[in-house]
């Protein structure tokens, strides 16, 4: 399973959202909240699909709308079990 980088969250944060608070690239968001980001639990649902879609990693509904920042995202993410292994 390949490791999903911050880069590759933006990518997706926006892909799937348009360009909120994550749109700098030299921007550090690790620790900064979604909610000041300006990402919405609909827009998190979006990037978790597109999470699975892309790492294999089913992420529900109730613990993406749990997680505050992209730090805690990327450690979920990278901490999980691909789907069907």
């Amino acid at each position: 399973m390949p490791i999903m980088s911050i880069n590759d969250l933006r990518r997706i944060l926006i892909e799937s959202a348009g360009f909120d608070g994550a749109d700098d690239p030299a921007a550090d968001i690790h620790d900064v909240t979604f909610e000041e980001l300006g990402y919405d639990s609909l827009a998190l649902m979006e990037s978790a699909a597109r999470i699975y879609q892309e790492f294999g990693v089913r992420i529900p509904d109730d613990e993406i709308t749990e997680v505050e920042t992209p730090r805690a995202l990327l450690d979920l993410v990278n901490g999980a079990v691909p789907a069907g292994v």
